[in-house]
């Protein structure tokens, strides 16, 4: 597809462009820049912009797509609670074709928040991939190895590495670890042997809550930051989901390491985890991203509130107001995230990158008057100024419309007959 977006204010995610436009030829930005001097080619589409803002889509850097299903099903409950009387329970009755079809619809909710990528951790994740193929969506499928799959580990996962390759550029596969609690020595060991034999980083929750923390001190005799590090799992980098409570050491490790850590700041503040600690691991030199978690945790897959939380919460915390600066934070969501997931050529808005961005609407009140675009889009922006969602240099999204391949009401029919046979209704 070839697409000319002209009369647009663009932010690469590097520079801002006031009055520019962008070309996209089969997936990839071919032009970006001031007005240039046409030369007339066959697009399949020219829009005016009409002085709205392009942006590098957002990237949602840790998801369970499928636990759509127990949005607000699970609600204002202690996490033990909330876990295994709500959660397990439920999940294990969850067939392959329900996460396809429940993937499809939290997919539907990505688009429409400007998201153009989400890494999953979860089960049936063939399906999930799937799902997201069948819809044009992008995701970073990850394997969470956990105890009850460590026989046949090497087995399992370069069955992985060759499954998720063949579907093709929208899907990526990393390597996970589910948690250091759900793992005995042996797999951890064995994934990392698996992770420095094949020179592939690891993606793992990781200090998510203040018992996580207690227990691995009890089991082991460190905290779980020092403690994988030392295994040897994130010797080629990887992802720490949540790091909510780590301590200088686990900041010391990861960073040495080149680890990222990605937020969930709703998820965390719903679940009562805490609050992750951004500033200071901004400070420390850690890339930091951004990420929904699940629905049945969150309750919404929305990147604008995880960025307003992101950085409210360390305003608030460190009585800072300048703490975690607004574009800061849009770049969490953006360039860092891409960075986290190891999507370096979707990061920006660049020649011969992925065409993945998002026209937000500035014609609206809360956009209204333009002092300085993007601390507005954290501050004061939300899904509803989501004009249009590219992935891959195809429009799957614009003015509520999806183009996603399957109709949206069969999506929400089906998705609802799952829910009610899991929940017995």
């Amino acid at each position: 597809m070839m697409l000319r977006i002209f009369n647009a204010r663009i932010w690469t995610g590097e520079r801002y462009i006031d009055g520019g436009e962008m070309w996209t030829e089969d997936g990839r930005i071919r032009y970006v820049g001031e007005v240039s001097p046409l030369i007339l080619l066959p697009w399949d589409r020219e829009i005016d912009a009409k002085g709205n803002l392009i942006i590098p889509a957002f990237k949602n850097a840790h998801a369970h797509s499928p636990m759509v299903f127990l949005r607000s099903q699970a609600d204002d409950m202690a996490l033990e609670d909330w876990l295994f009387k709500q959660v397990f329970p439920r999940e294990e009755k969850l067939t392959p074709d329900d996460c396809y079809w429940l993937t499809r619809l939290a997919i539907l909710e990505y688009l429409s928040s400007g998201i153009s990528v989400a890494s999953d951790m979860y089960f049936h994740l063939e399906n999930i991939a799937d799902a997201c193929v069948d819809s044009g969506f992008r995701n970073v499928i990850i394997e969470g190895v956990t105890a009850d799959n460590l026989n046949g580990l090497d087995k399992l996962l370069q069955n992985d590495i060759a499954t998720f390759g063949s579907k093709g550029e929208l899907i990526n596969y990393r390597l996970g670890l589910h948690a250091e609690y759900t793992n005995s020595e042996e797999s951890m060991k064995a994934l990392a042997e698996f992770a420095v034999a094949n020179k592939m980083p690891v993606y793992t929750h990781l200090s998510e809550t203040k018992s996580e923390v207690d227990g691995c001190i009890e089991r082991h005799g460190k905290t779980p930051g020092v403690y994988l590090a030392e295994q040897g799992l994130f010797d080629f980098g990887g992802i720490a989901y949540h790091f909510v409570h780590p301590t200088d050491d686990d900041i010391k490790a990861l960073k040495e390491r080149g680890v990222s850590v990605v937020s969930c700041p709703a998820s965390n503040l719903k679940l009562a985890s805490g609050i992750a600690p951004l500033k200071k691991l901004k400070d420390s030199g850690l890339n930091v991203a951004l990420g929904t978690d699940g629905a049945a945790s969150n309750n919404c897959l929305d990147m604008f509130r995880e960025m307003f939380l992101a950085t409210g919460l360390q305003k608030a915390m460190l009585y800072d107001p300048t703490a975690v600066d607004g574009e800061e934070v849009l770049k969490m969501a953006t360039v860092y995230g891409a960075k986290a997931m190891g999507l370096d050529n979707l990061d920006t808005i660049e020649i011969d990158k992925r065409a993945d961005f998002v026209m937000i609407d500035l014609h609206q009140p809360n956009m209204q008057p333009i002092n300085n675009a993007l601390k507005n889009i954290v501050y004061a922006g939300s899904k509803t100024n989501v004009l249009m969602t590219v992935v891959n240099g195809i429009i799957k999204y614009e003015k509520g419309e999806y183009f996603v391949g399957e109709d949206v009401d069969k999506i929400y029919s089906k998705c609802q007959a799952i829910t009610d046979r899991i929940l017995e209704r």
